[in-house]
């Protein structure tokens, strides 16, 4: 089968949309499917790419508007494809609208992943949001053949989906590259933590919407924690700025963007995992996963979709979003008990070896295309 993926952002750009996209398409690659990936040249990358068994397609944007690439070529590269099924991803918004257009002139089936409501935190920020999901965004999910949304309770609450069929399939995590053989003993050293020392992760991009500031007040209750603050973004320095006002510096570590290959033994430095997020722009949580399947416990918002991924009290803790002082005692909770600590890392592995492999997620998502095909 020919598939062709539409992603806004794509490698070498970082985030959860990005990986899910990356691993979803290495794993049909390797069942022998042709598979490419159409995304934006964000920059001076090739226009086409090989990488993992499949190809990238990039194509050069009008212009990036509120973090959004307006790429109307999509619509151009779509409607001369010759392949069997096309699945967008969005948001960002607009490559997918730009696709369904594509697919209407081309008659090729089209699947999106509809990963996440729009927001944008101010006033006329709440009309741009509601003006594209009454009109691009509707055109868009009226006329796919099938939406994936990747928890029920998100589904339930989207005012742009809820009146829709989805299929509910999951995002997922390469359980090989994050599992609990991982030895983070070089990045405690790196960071200056101590073996004994009891440490709170966070992986994300560094913005509004993930509650960065929750975790640092929630540093001032926990005055023994260190918290390693991996990602980078356009409040980096801000927060930093911050920590160091606040007198919090030497526990609040901001290690900026790190490499592929060392992802993985951060999560395996830490003793739990949070996800502090406020938004309805996290929609999921692929870090959540990601810890899960190195076999921490993790604590994360009660936010549609986010809260889905665990059962409160066995992979893990739910706190109040927003709440700092919740935070802290969730995490506190786990810090002060190491036998609990390791039973939820236990439950947090099992779980995502049931349900969240990208074999398994693979055969649901391939099941669509066959169905549509």
């Amino acid at each position: 089968m020919k598939i062709l993926q539409v992603s806004p952002y794509f490698y070498p750009h970082v985030g959860g949309v990005e990986s899910h996209v990356l691993d979803l398409s290495k794993e049909l690659a390797s069942r022998g499917h042709e598979v490419s990936v159409l995304t934006t040249n964000m920059g001076k990358m090739p226009e086409r790419e090989s990488m993992l068994g499949f190809e990238i397609i990039r194509v050069k944007p009008l212009s990036i508007v509120l973090k959004t690439p307006i790429v109307p070529r999509v619509r151009g590269r779509v409607s001369r494809t010759d392949a069997d099924v096309i699945h967008s991803h969005s948001p960002p918004p607009l490559s997918s609208y730009y696709t369904a257009k594509g697919c209407k002139s081309n008659k090729i089936p089209h699947v999106i992943t509809y990963h996440a409501d729009i927001e944008i935190p101010s006033r006329i920020g709440k009309l741009v949001a509601g003006f594209y999901r009454r009109t691009y965004g509707a055109y868009t999910v009226k006329r796919v053949d099938k939406i994936i949304v990747t928890s029920g309770s998100y589904h339930a609450t989207s005012r742009s989906v809820w009146r829709y069929s989805p299929e509910i399939i999951p995002n997922t995590v390469d359980a090989d590259r994050f599992n609990p053989e991982n030895d983070g003993s070089a990045v405690r050293e790196k960071h200056g933590i101590g073996p004994d020392d009891p440490t709170v992760l966070f992986v994300g991009r560094i913005v509004w919407h993930k509650g960065i500031e929750y975790i640092m007040e929630a540093s001032t209750l926990m005055k023994k924690v260190k918290f390693l603050v991996v990602g980078s973004g356009e409040n980096l320095e801000k927060y930093k700025a911050k920590a160091e006002a606040m007198g919090i510096s030497d526990r609040v570590i901001f290690t900026g963007r790190l490499s592929w290959a060392d992802l993985p033994n951060y999560y395996a430095a830490c003793d739990v995992f949070t996800l502090p997020s406020i938004s309805r722009l996290e929609a999921f949580g692929i870090a959540t996963l990601e810890a899960m399947a190195t076999g921490k416990p993790v604590v994360v918002g009660d936010i549609p979709g986010v809260r889905e991924v665990i059962e409160d009290g066995k992979q893990g803790l739910v706190f109040d979003v927003m709440d700092a002082e919740d935070l802290a005692s969730k995490l506190s909770t786990l810090i002060e008990d190491p036998g609990l600590q390791k039973k939820m890392g236990d439950e947090g592995r099992k779980k995502v070896e049931k349900r969240f492999l990208i074999s398994t997620v693979a055969d649901q998502i391939e099941k669509v295309y066959e169905e549509l095909t």
